[in-house]
């Protein structure tokens, strides 16, 4: 149990890679805080992971609201006494459209929520951090933080951006003992790749990873754990990929 007596934030962790990343941080001995906008299914996973032991908490919060991830850090304070690891996880996909046609609003609410959400939570969660000497953050991006793709420049944007913003606070902060590190995972097969592409763009998309398949939120999470305990105490500042082979190519 690498997470024992630890306490962490994991946002958007109702489904996918938040879900998968939750129960596997509950199974390694984690105390929980998440957060998500679906309310019905966070809360489901909060009951199941409380079956064993009393020590997940939810709270229904947007990312794109600084002062959700106020609330969130003072949810982890107030049942638990400390912060030691933060998952920013919770995404967008946004529209599909190419540069010179891309929608305002949607530019806008995707930096919103996937980069100017990462930063409210982590000036927060820092903050909590500083107080208990040491910790550890997780940022998820994407394969699209390091290369471009077509028809989706707010997403790409964001995650790019994502990765610098894990950087800096990683140099700022190691006098802290803080370690900040990003997670770049490949097409995962998640309810937001689901419900946005056809069986022909999945099979395409299949097809672009060297292993030839999509990858599981389950293998996302393993990083993740690995990243946000204490095996991982000289890693900071650096982007992991987790994709298959896709940058590889």
């Amino acid at each position: 149990m690498i997470l024992k007596n630890k306490v962490a934030i994991i946002t958007g962790a109702s489904s996918g890679i938040g879900k998968a990343t939750a129960e596997l941080f509950v199974k390694e001995g984690a105390m929980l805080v998440l957060s998500d906008i679906n309310e019905k299914d966070g809360k489901a996973l909060q009951e199941k992971l409380n079956k064993v032991e009393k020590k997940v908490v939810f709270l229904k919060a947007d990312v794109g609201q600084e002062e959700d991830h106020i609330k969130l850090v003072n949810l982890a304070l107030s049942e638990f006494g400390k912060l030691d690891i933060a998952v920013n996880n919770a995404g967008i996909g946004g529209p599909q459209a190419k540069t010179g046609n891309y929608p305002t609003d949607g530019w806008l609410n995707v930096i919103n929520i996937n980069l100017n959400g990462v930063f409210y939570g982590m000036k927060h969660q820092i903050q909590a951090m500083q107080k208990n000497g040491k910790g550890s953050i997780v940022n998820i991006s994407s394969i699209l933080g390091s290369v471009g793709t077509q028809q989706s420049p707010a997403y790409v944007t964001a995650k790019h951006g994502m990765n610098g913003l894990t950087k800096a606070a990683a140099l700022e902060h190691a006098e802290d003992l803080i370690r900040v590190n990003s997670v770049g995972p490949g097409y995962i097969k998640t309810p937001l790749l689901d419900n946005n592409l056809d069986e022909a763009t999945l099979e395409m998309l299949k097809k672009m990873h060297a292993l030839q398949r999509l990858g599981k939120s389950e293998e996302v999470a393993e990083l993740i754990l690995w990243l946000a305990s204490d095996k991982a105490s000289f890693v900071t500042g650096s982007y992991h990929p987790v994709d298959g082979g896709y940058l590889a190519q």
